[in-house]
């Protein structure tokens, strides 16, 4: 057996919910992406800490209607899970549809288009199956009747008919969380070891109070009793500067020399503020008394993760510091790349020796439509990103440029369009609660063929910056965007960083991008864990 060694976050930035399965040597692991399309990224791996994306779960538009939504509903707490040569993630889309189950043979896809349980009310499901062939939906609902508080909820269980995708025979409340008026234990995961069937949840909700917790029964139906040790993983009790914060939502994995590890989300604030949104981490998981511990002797994540497993290296890893898009070399964009809602499609063209053709959309970002934007997640606290436009494709009453969105209210952008006077300006927009504001604009002088645009990340800070006739260009600096944290906009994600484009008017024309960057400014990949 050899040995690899992790660093936390495994996945970083917006890659909250992870949800995990083996299938021999292979993992596989699942994320939440709310109102972004495509929807569930599926990361493989084959050591647990290096990744590489090989799809996305709903790939399609007739698989994910998004269209009105907010920036935090969709896609809510996938689970994936193995049974007999088919592959089930089960999942809630927030938007339209509730609760669902789709399936696939090859985990990289075609998936089946989503069957809808009905009954299936609450959030948050997954899918058990027991020695015996039978199946269970285990979701989480509100208490409605005779509550006590937000977020008191209960852990349901009912039996799941899979060739008929209905749920069958009567449902049961079987928990309502660990501690007496626990807010929001959801999430629920089941498994089974020695007779015992484990139920873990989240727990506090999905801030700084998130926690992993524990009970246990000798029957599916219950009763289920409490572990002792509860919560098994929180960092609630660290203090509001630790460096890692809001961990919780975990799930199990075991390989096949029987050593058990956890996939769980964090936060990395700077400063009390969030921008890369809720990430994916790793821990070593061992079980004493007929219970797990989480990193024995630590009790908390810690930095590095020694795996039993042997060393492995993606392809193309989903964690990298540096990518460099020559558009005009592409015939497709990758898995990583995102869109708002659902998108039309003839807004987005890539053009051999051209470059990627983006539609002046009518829909602004500010709007819960599906402006034209593409991007990437933000998955640094200090990076740049930068796009090469042709400046013939810039027109009057148009514009174009870099976003750096954590949502339709909260955003900073570097706008290029064209003046009366056929001038090429710059501009820097921020929008705070909905309100857009132009920070900074500059006339960007000489006679060039391309102008190269970059936005860069300080942790708190930005600048925008342009290149033209390799002259650099400094348009903003120091701008504040403290407002683009989830603790300042709310909501359930991190920021993602992309090229847009925009006119006042409908219009067929198309700005062309020679090539889109991203790259760490600062080594930032693991974070020092006191």
């Amino acid at each position: 057996m050899g040995m690899v060694t992790g660093v936390n976050p495994i996945l970083p930035g917006f890659y909250p919910d992870p949800s995990i399965c083996a299938v021999g040597d292979d993992y596989y692991l699942v994320h939440s992406t709310f109102s972004y399309f495509p929807g569930i990224p599926i990361m493989h791996s084959r050591d647990l800490v290096h990744w590489e994306q090989i799809g996305n779960v709903m790939d399609r538009q007739s698989q994910l209607p998004l269209n009105g939504g907010e920036h935090s509903q969709g896609l809510y707490a996938p689970a994936i899970r193995y049974h007999e040569g088919i592959f089930y993630v089960i999942c809630t889309n927030e938007t339209e549809g509730g609760n669902f189950i789709v399936t696939a043979e090859n985990p990289a896809g075609p998936w089946s288009e989503p069957a809808y349980l009905q009954g299936a009310d609450g959030i948050d499901p997954t899918i058990f199956f027991d020695d015996d062939g039978k199946v269970y939906y285990i979701g989480t609902h509100p208490i409605i009747e005779n509550r006590q508080y937000d977020g008191e909820c209960h852990i349901w269980i009912q039996e799941l008919d899979l060739e008929h995708r209905r749920l069958t025979g009567k449902p049961k409340d079987v928990w309502s969380g660990s501690m007496h008026f626990v807010h929001w234990p959801e999430g629920p995961h089941l498994y089974k070891k020695e007779g015992y069937y484990y139920m873990m949840l989240a727990e506090g909700g999905t801030e700084r109070n998130h926690s992993v917790t524990m009970c246990r029964s000798r029957n599916i139906w219950g009763p289920y009793e409490n572990h002792f040790c509860n919560p098994i993983l929180t960092h609630r009790h660290l203090g509001k500067d630790y460096p890692v914060q809001c961990v919780g939502h975990g799930d199990f994995v075991k390989t096949p020399s029987g050593e058990w590890y956890m996939v769980m989300l964090a936060s990395r604030p700077i400063d009390g503020y969030t921008m890369l949104g809720r990430e994916t981490f790793l821990a070593k998981v061992v079980w004493e008394n007929g219970w797990p511990v989480v990193n024995p002797g630590m009790g908390r994540l810690t930095e590095k993760v020694e795996v039993g497993l042997t060393e492995w290296e993606p392809e193309k890893p989903a964690a990298v510091c540096k990518r460099i898009y020559h558009f005009r070399e592409m015939k497709e964009l990758g898995y990583e790349f995102l869109y708002l809602r659902n998108p039309d499609r003839q807004m987005y063209c890539l053009c051999p020796d051209k470059g990627l053709k983006l539609r002046y959309g009518t829909h602004t970002l500010m709007e819960k439509a599906s402006p034209t934007y593409v991007g990437i997640r933000q998955q640094h606290h200090y990076f740049r990103a930068d796009t090469v436009v042709m400046t013939d494709s810039i027109f009057q009453d148009c514009e174009a440029g870099i976003a750096l969105l954590q949502s339709n209210a909260y955003y900073l952008r570097s706008a290029l369009t064209k003046g009366t006077d056929s001038e090429i300006i710059l501009q820097a927009y921020l929008c705070y609660n909905l309100e857009e504001k132009l920070i900074a604009q500059k006339v960007l002088t000489g006679a060039q063929d391309e102008i190269r645009m970059s936005l860069e990340v300080n942790g708190l800070t930005a600048k925008i910056e342009a290149v033209c006739d390799a002259v650099e260009i400094s348009v903003a600096r120091d701008i504040d965007i403290r407002s683009l944290s989830t603790e300042v906009a709310g909501g359930f994600v991190g920021c993602t960083v992309g090229m847009y484009a925009l006119s006042k008017k409908q219009t067929k024309n198309e700005v062309i991008l020679k090539e889109f960057s991203y790259q760490s400014t600062k080594c930032c990949c693991g974070v020092a864990l006191r």
